[in-house]
């Protein structure tokens, strides 16, 4: 095994001194770091004609002799004899559980597609690349539950499943299949690390005992599963404590406890999530790392990666700033942490991929093991992105029955897959928070549940120009390492981890003059970061002092950009712009070196087209002769912005491969498929801002720019690099801007006879007031400057607009707010299409469930549409045909549309209103190409370089005998005080998608593919509540009390309505808003399994009854509908599944009829 030599693990470059009163600290190298070799070769074909047998196992050499010896002594590892395999999937992107299993689970299907296995995959994510026809032979769009799964594997009979690349729900599924012996009743093999071993990893008893039989140390803890034997085993440990939740994932459910009363909550919590909860001695303060560890079923063990937390032990490590490789441990401790991984990974018996995180003492040697994820996990996504070393690949190909030395190196091609790899360059990840997307009341505070929607990886070859890329990564509109928040009480902002104490670090540093040992001794962060940090701060204030542009010499420009200092950051420190920095730099002969990730360190050549940029080093790594096409991603995932524009940005570039044409991938998130090196010609790990864009196109001389692909961030450049001479390709950036800029896009509409809501751009709340009144309330504002809460809001009355534009926001001349007449009680409509040089070449029309005023992101898409009439459908497709002609589109666009109907009642023709229109791919474009069966991005890509251009086609008039139901997946329970209420911003993290026969069968399959919804028991509980007008509160409840539920209420007027009705009778029950645990035990009591809460707004306080209701709903893990269309939709569908057995558990020989495949549905290839 090959050693990680001290010097690539700390190779930092030693940089020239800053024009300022002291030296920068400059970490002491072990030896001068060399440049990476210009990397020519290729792999070496293999030589003579030995070829071994199917069953013998052989080193991946090209020496026939090697070959033949090691076919003698290797191992005879008997292979799996597997034919049809079954992949589950995650399900729906979820805080905790997002876009790494997409990635994880692609690479397992190309391992298995390469072996000639049949792969059948579960997975009801339809945003996701894994489950486009392309990989998998059958793909099944149905719920991750064990019901499911165990249909899905009775009718297909696979020979063997694999259950470590769909995170903890595919994990949980598999134990739960085992002990309901289906896997053996049905011969089904459990592929890679054996059941046993994922137990002993989940059960956290087990795992303490497992770990204590080899003398490696765990911290002080006892499993329990109920609320008083946590606070007895809290009682012998002494607080404080750590309550952590088995068989969950990110933390879920867990949190630290100060005292018996903190405790008696965080269990109660944490018992309705998990059926056990480990108590354990906090260690809060200590060095937290984690180590990546592969080995196969001969027990050949390698460390792929070890990481490091920026922050200490407290903050889940997918809330923290991780940085790879570890960069403050010395060798003994790193070798002693690595020895202790390879000793419990093969104690526990895995086979494939897994993770170790260890908690060590700054103070001393002492560690302990804080779990071990016995599957791919979020860290080994971020790993083999760090590293080049595919993962999740080589672990299936292990779970196959390969060994490591025959395996060849992805990066090098000339070694085998055993050699650890070795970096000559920094990784530092940033995890990304929306938290300020949700009211007020959410907790900002970050501990050991996980809070991020997505995270950023950068590379650079110091610590501070990887830092400083990743900030810009994180948000657009961060330039580097500043100060953001200016907290008053700047020590608690320092010592309470929130999602922007990085920013009150800075303002410490920047502000305050806080030495290092201050924010140490407060934080906890080690000193080595936050020399490094200051570092930054002090070139900051070397490059403010010169005052001007033309002032910067060479010296200070290079140390700057070599401490990741952007442009733009410099052209703020001395009041100039970008593009003036820009030249004057390259006028310095400043410009960025562009480098192969290299994980071995030079010391073999490396091939791959794995790129990064970077201002450390002296020559390029590849010559720039492709002129390729260059394709921007999607960036984080952020809520509005997720996989679906991962797939996308794959497809595109594919299908630019297909045509002939070379392709130059851009996108720095480490969980996606799109940063997979072998997704395009050439991948650049880089920000996507206007700087680094630019500078790969003039390297690479590039064809031309693609920017509708990747979502938001592509497009809000794109203008600028029209006007750069960036050669865009596709719509014109001019009719982009137009359809971006309010006043334009209403101007074009007006001009092509398309209708619109009234609208008009304010600077005064009195003009806004004159527009509500006359146009009449509800109206929908958007103001440009937000002071607190949510951006947009519907306003029902005077007194509420008055309040959202004074107290939430400004208005004035300097910020402007757009406010619409709100159409109350519409329908809404999506419309995706692609078209060339203005002309429509396809179109999809899907419809909403719930009414206007629930963002399309968090809305229920329902294809082919179930209420829109033949004359809707024309109407559709003409508007789309004009707003095409209009903007002269030649690519993807959305559009979003307004039906309501006529004033004139059942005479008139109902108002068709555009109310957004988008000149780029949308978040819904997977969904309509899966099914429909035609793909839409692929259409783009030919349309947008107008090359095979495809002749129209009018999908939506063919009749079609299945029904397909995009639902939203949330994430409330991640985020405590957050009010799950849908409104007009959008607050979903994923989405899942089922086909069915039709719209009831298609929504049950859908919501029940949500992550954590549970089916009801007949005859169980259900709480009802909120507004008492709407319609549907009265068919809702005639429902459900005729199929059998007790239907309960917390509200006097609420029962008094529902008791009212005939044959209904509802009770009020005890609602006690302020204390959770009484509540839990009311909710145990009336065996409340359902809550529909259909209130009309979102609650002012945290006392509101129906906040209350909604809010305990989701911390309980029972399911919530909150929406009145989609609770009456439930309903029905309940009430068709009901008889056919639906909330029966899963039986021999009955196979619901939504279990069918993608093919079986859409019978298409």
């Amino acid at each position: 095994m090959l050693r990680i030599p001290p010097a690539a693990r700390r190779r930092l470059v030693a940089l020239p001194k800053p024009p300022v009163a002291r030296a920068l600290h400059v970490s002491r190298p072990s030896s001068l770091p060399r440049p990476s070799v210009a990397a020519r070769a290729v792999a070496a074909p293999a030589v003579g004609t030995y070829h071994p047998n199917a069953d013998e196992h052989v080193l991946n050499s090209p020496s026939e002799v090697a070959r033949r010896i090691s076919a003698k002594v290797l191992p005879k590892i008997a292979r799996p004899d597997v034919r049809k395999v079954v992949v589950v999937g995650s399900g729906g992107l979820s805080i905790g559980q997002a876009g790494e299993f997409d990635y994880s689970g692609s690479q397992a299907l190309k391992a298995l597609r390469e072996e000639g296995v049949e792969a059948v995959l579960i997975n009801p994510n339809i945003a996701t690349w894994q489950t486009s026809h392309q990989l998998a032979a059958e793909v099944y769009f149905l719920p991750i539950t064990p019901d499911y799964v165990a249909y899905v594997l009775e009718k297909e009979r696979p020979d063997g499943i694999l259950l470590t690349f769909g995170g903890q729900s595919a994990l949980n599924v598999g134990i739960a299949l085992d002990r309901m012996g289906v896997l053996e009743r049905l011969g089904v093999q459990v592929l890679g690390t054996p059941i046993r071993t994922l137990e002993v990893s989940e059960d956290r008893d087990l795992f303490v005992q497992a770990l204590k039989e080899i003398d490696i140390p765990v911290a002080q803890s006892t499993a329990v599963s109920s609320v008083n034997d946590a606070l007895q085993a809290a009682e012998k440990i002494g607080y404080p404590v750590i309550l952590r939740a088995a068989y969950t994932l990110g933390g879920l459910g867990s949190g630290f406890a100060n005292n018996p009363d903190e405790l008696r909550d965080l269990s109660a919590k944490g018992l309705s999530l998990s059926p056990q909860l480990l108590i354990e001695r906090s260690l809060k303060g200590w060095k937290e790392l984690e180590y990546e560890v592969v080995r196969d079923a001969a027990d050949n063990t390698i460390i792929c990666c070890n990481m490091e937390n920026f922050d200490p032990l407290g903050t889940h490590t997918g809330d923290s700033i991780v940085v790879a490789p570890s960069q403050t441990l010395p060798d003994d401790e790193y070798h002693m942490l690595r020895t202790a991984a390879i000793k419990v990974i093969r104690h526990l018996g895995v086979v494939g991929e897994c993770n170790i995180q260890y908690a060590l003492n700054p103070d001393s040697k002492e560690y302990c093991v804080i779990e071990v994820n016995a599957r791919l996990s979020r860290s080994s996504a971020l790993a083999s992105k760090a590293t080049g070393y595919p993962l999740a690949y080589t672990a299936a190909k292990i779970a196959l029955g390969h060994t490591l030395p025959e395996l060849p190196n992805a990066v090098t091609k000339t070694t085998t897959a055993c050699f650890e790899p070795s970096l000559d360059y920094i990784v530092t990840k940033i995890p990304k928070w929306d938290l300020a997307k949700f009211s007020t009341q959410v907790n900002r505070e970050i501990g050991s549940a996980m809070k991020s929607v997505g995270e950023v990886m950068a590379i650079g070859r110091t610590f501070e120009e990887s830092l400083q890329k990743a900030i810009r990564q994180v948000d657009p509109r961060y330039t580097g390492f500043e100060a953001y928040v200016q907290p008053e009480d700047l020590d608690r902002a320092l010592s309470v981890p929130t999602d922007t104490r990085l920013f009150a670090v800075a303002h410490a540093m920047y502000n305050k003059n806080y030495t290092v040992d201050q924010i140490h001794d407060i934080t906890k962060i080690d000193r080595w970061f936050l020399y490094k940090i200051d570092n930054i701060v002090q070139a900051s204030r070397a490059i403010k002092e010169r005052e001007s542009v033309e002032a910067i010499d060479h010296e200070l420009m290079a140390q700057a950009k070599r401490l990741g200092f952007s442009d733009l950051q410099i052209a703020h420190l001395v009041k100039s712009s970008e593009n003036v920095v820009r030249a004057h730099r390259k006028s310095l002969g400043v410009t960025p070196w562009v480098k192969r990730i290299d994980t071995l360190a030079a010391e073999y050549p490396a091939h791959t087209n794995y790129l990064y940029t970077t201002y450390n080093a002296s020559q390029h790594d590849v010559e720039f002769d492709d002129n390729g096409t260059m394709v921007l991603g999607s960036g984080v995932y952020r809520i509005g912005s997720s996989v679906e524009f991962d797939w996308c940005a794959v497809t595109c570039a594919r299908k630019l491969r297909d045509m002939g044409h070379k392709t130059i991938m851009v996108n720095y998130n480490p969980e996606t498929v799109s940063t997979d090196y072998d997704e395009a010609d050439r991948m650049y790990f880089e920000e996507l801002g206007w700087e680094r864009v630019m500078d790969i196109y003039e390297l690479e001389q590039s064809k031309g720019v693609i920017v509708s692909v990747g979502g938001q961030l592509p497009q809000n450049i794109a203008l600028r690099l029209k006007k750069s001479g960036v050669n865009v390709l596709g719509t014109d950036p001019e009719d982009i801007d137009m359809a971006e800029d309010r006043h334009k896009f209403s101007k074009v509409l007006d001009s092509i006879g398309v209708d619109q809501p009234e609208w008009a751009e304010v600077s005064t709340l009195e003009a806004a007031k004159e527009f509500a009144n006359r146009v009449s309330y509800p109206v929908l504002i958007r103001p440009s400057y937000v002071l607190s809460g949510a951006a947009m809001n519907v306003i029902y009355e005077e007194a509420d607009l008055e309040h959202k534009l004074s107290a939430a926001a400004s208005v004035s001349p300097e910020h402007p707010v757009v406010i619409t007449k709100f159409i109350d009680n519409a329908q809404e409509i999506d419309v995706d299409a692609v078209a060339h040089d203005g002309k429509l070449l396809v179109h999809a029309i899907s419809e909403h469930v719930e009414n206007a005023g629930v963002h399309s992101g968090d809305a229920t898409l329902v294809l082919p549409p179930f209420s829109l009439y033949d004359e809707d459908m024309a109407r559709l497709k003409e508007i789309a045909e004009k707003v095409a002609k209009a903007f002269s589109i030649s690519g993807p666009f959305n559009m979003q549309v307004i039906r309501k109907p006529s004033e004139d009642g059942y005479e008139g023709a109902p108002e068709l209103k555009v109310i957004e229109c988008n000149l780029r791919a949308s978040r819904s474009f997977p969904f309509v190409s899966k099914v429909l069966g035609t793909n839409f991005v692929e259409t783009a890509a030919a349309a947008i370089v107008g090359h095979d251009v495809p002749e129209p086609v009018d999908l939506m008039a063919e009749k079609r005998d299945y029904t397909a139901i995009k639902v939203s997946q949330f994430s409330w329970t991640r985020l405590p005080g957050a009010d799950p209420f849908l409104g007009v911003e959008m607050a979903s993290t994923g989405e899942v998608a089922s086909f069915g026969k039709d719209i009831h069968e298609a929504y049950w399959a859908s919501l029940l593919s949500t992550n954590g919804f549970k089916i009801p028991k007949a005859g169980s509980g259900v709480l009802i509540g909120g507004d008492i007008t709407k319609p549907e509160m009265a068919t809702i409840a005639k429902g459900l009390a005729g199929l059998g539920f007790k239907l309960h209420c917390a509200s006097s007027s609420v029962e008094a309505f529902l008791n009212e009705l005939p044959y209904i009778k509802a009770k009020k029950i005890f609602f006690p808003t302020r204390d959770k645990r009484k509540l839990r035990e009311v909710f145990d009591d009336y065996d409340i399994q359902l809550v529909f809460n259909l209130a009309k707004s979102r609650a002012t306080d945290a006392t509101d009854e129906d906040y209350v209701a909604r809010r305990n709903a989701v911390d309980f893990g029972i399911p919530l509908l909150n929406n009145a269309r989609c609770a009456q939709l439930f309903v029905e569908a309940l009430a068709q599944k009901l008889p056919e057995g639906g909330l029966k558990p899963y039986r021999e020989g009955r196979i619901p009829t939504e279990v069918k495949s993608w093919f079986e549905f859409v019978k298409r290839r």
